[in-house]
């Protein structure tokens, strides 16, 4: 099971790369009424959990730039932001290196017990895996979402 977990979120990584990469960055700020964020955002809130899920299941150190908790964290909005987000190009540099320490996971860390069990909201994580295959939906969910933006903008220009 854990192998195919970590074959999943490689698989996912690589989708929201081809995306993300497909999608001009004069389209990543742009946020249609409907909506309380924008292209931007979606990718470096996947970044951001992705690197927090990372790090409470391997207990390894953000690899992150401590900013980007400002922009990203749930909550944020780019409508707060008062300083510059990071780039296109950033991002994908950020979400290719996550690719690759996902390609690095053994199955057997998955099985790992966490050390104490993480709640967010009504959900409680016992073991790495768990968290992992969450930090997926959670993914897919906000690649779907940058689909669904990008739709919505091109559908008005």
């Amino acid at each position: 099971m854990s192998e195919m977990i970590i074959n999943s979120a490689k698989t996912v990584r690589q989708l929201v790369l081809q995306q993300v990469k497909a999608i001009p960055e004069d389209l990543y700020d742009i946020q249609p009424d409907c909506y309380n964020n924008t292209i931007r955002w979606n990718i470096g809130h996947m970044i951001y959990w992705m690197d927090a899920y990372m790090s409470l299941g391997f207990s390894k150190e953000s690899a992150i730039p401590a900013t980007y908790a400002s922009f990203f964290n749930s909550g944020t909005a780019p409508s707060n932001w008062t300083d510059t987000p990071p780039s296109k190009e950033e991002l994908i540099e950020f979400l290719s290196d996550q690719l690759n320490r996902i390609s690095e996971l053994v199955p057997e860390s998955l099985e790992i017990t966490l050390a104490e069990p993480l709640q967010f909201g009504p959900i409680v994580f016992h073991r790495v895996g768990e968290l992992l295959n969450f930090g997926l939906i959670h993914e897919g969910m906000h690649l779907e979402t940058c689909g669904c933006l990008l739709k919505v903008i091109q559908g008005k220009h």
